[in-house]
């Protein structure tokens, strides 16, 4: 399966590929010079058949490497039968070291432990050809089986630190599972409760007044399918923390958030839609949590802010909220990915169908934003 580059992988590549290609060109001058011009050749393709396939490893990491090593192997046998230069050159050595690397970070472990003894017995090849020959433990024998060994441990380091990561991000995933499952008691709530007294009042007025009736049995409609939607997007958010979100009908809570906040962080600034439109309960949650988690990154990586802006701005069809600082960029919070607070958020988000942008602003500061649909009410 191809996987694909980011950035940083995209920039270890190029350098890959400069290293590859100063270092094919350095041991063709130096086979060259030592053996004559004709054996430079054989090393060199070799060499840049292996080194292609591991600047293409994230296409499919096991395959290229099966590959790689089948070549290395090929060429240990060619250059005994042959007498030329020991094989695999430094240069390939390194590229099987990236692509031994590679499959023990990132597959399952019987597949990792065949590759990397693979690897191990294509260098025990190179060493028997080279005693066979009488050269002894060359330096070419030793650079591959440092190689292998750098492969292979930072593959496992690698791989123990991904392990370790995935496991830290189900966990917030897990935990906010959990909160939305308590929310969606909070939903059902929310909306029966409603239901319950129109209906209550119905009873009240039918002997009374009894043309209402149609227009009370139009909103016990309407609440419930206002609540079948809402409980299908909070069941939806299910699918597979600490100060608690109200789910409150509108924005008032924030105004309590932002105050606590103040007292201890730079002062926050908040502004609210003039419409007192009323939210579900899981968009008034959602946009609690989204704050509450920005104005915690303000504390922990923009200690230096001088201001904080809350805003919140509500469309007919969405609420949009914004959180933004005006802390100077500092070399730690430039390279600051989405911490595992906003992976909860995101997760949260995306559920109810919205999207969620957190990065630096333009001269100076930090943005997080959220936009969240609201549901369309349209009376039948």
């Amino acid at each position: 399966m191809t996987e694909t580059r980011r950035p940083a992988g995209l920039l270890l590549d190029l350098g890959l590929a400069v290293v590859f290609a100063l270092g094919l060109a350095a041991t063709a001058v130096m086979i060259a010079t030592s053996w004559g011009p004709r054996y430079a050749v054989p090393d060199a393709l070799v060499g840049v058949v292996v080194c292609a396939l591991a600047l293409a490893r994230r296409r499919d990491r096991v395959r290229t490497a099966a590959a790689g090593l089948a070549v290395a192997a090929v060429a240990v046998g060619v250059s005994f039968v042959a007498d030329l230069p020991q094989e695999p050159g430094p240069v390939t050595g390194l590229a099987l070291a990236v692509l031994v690397g590679s499959v023990v970070r990132a597959r399952p472990r019987r597949t990792a432990a065949t590759v990397a003894g693979a690897g191990l017995l294509v260098i025990a090849g190179s060493l028997l050809t080279s005693l066979d020959n009488q050269h002894g433990l060359t330096a070419v024998t030793v650079l591959d089986t440092l190689c292998w060994l750098a492969a292979v441990a930072v593959g496992l380091a690698l791989r123990r630190a991904d392990t370790r990561a995935r496991a830290a991000t189900e966990r917030v995933r897990r935990g906010e599972r959990l909160d939305l499952a308590r929310e969606l008691h909070d939903v059902v709530t929310h909306h029966v409760t409603g239901i319950v007294v129109q209906a209550q009042a119905a009873q009240l007025v039918t002997a009374k007044q009894p043309e209402k009736v149609p227009e009370m049995l139009a909103g016990i409609e309407l609440s419930g399918t206002d609540a079948l939607a809402a409980m299908r997007r909070v069941v939806g958010l299910l699918r597979d923390a600490d100060d608690g979100a109200p789910a409150t009908p509108g924005p008032e809570g924030l105004a309590d958030l932002v105050d606590r906040f103040g007292r201890h962080g730079p002062p926050v600034r908040l502004r609210l839609p003039e419409d007192d439109r009323e939210w579900p309960p899981e968009v008034t949650t959602t946009v609690h949590r989204v704050v509450q988690e920005a104005l915690t990154n303000v504390s922990r990586h923009a200690p230096h802010a001088g201001s904080v802006t809350v805003t919140v701005d509500q469309a007919p069809d969405a609420v949009a909220v914004e959180v933004v600082d005006d802390a100077p960029p500092t070399p730690a919070r430039v390279g600051h990915r989405d911490g595992y607070g906003l992976v909860g958020m995101r997760e949260r988000v995306q559920g109810l169908g919205g999207t969620l942008r957190a990065g630096p602003r333009d001269g100076r500061g930090w943005s997080v934003r959220a936009t969240l649909p609201l549901p369309t009410r349209t009376p039948r």
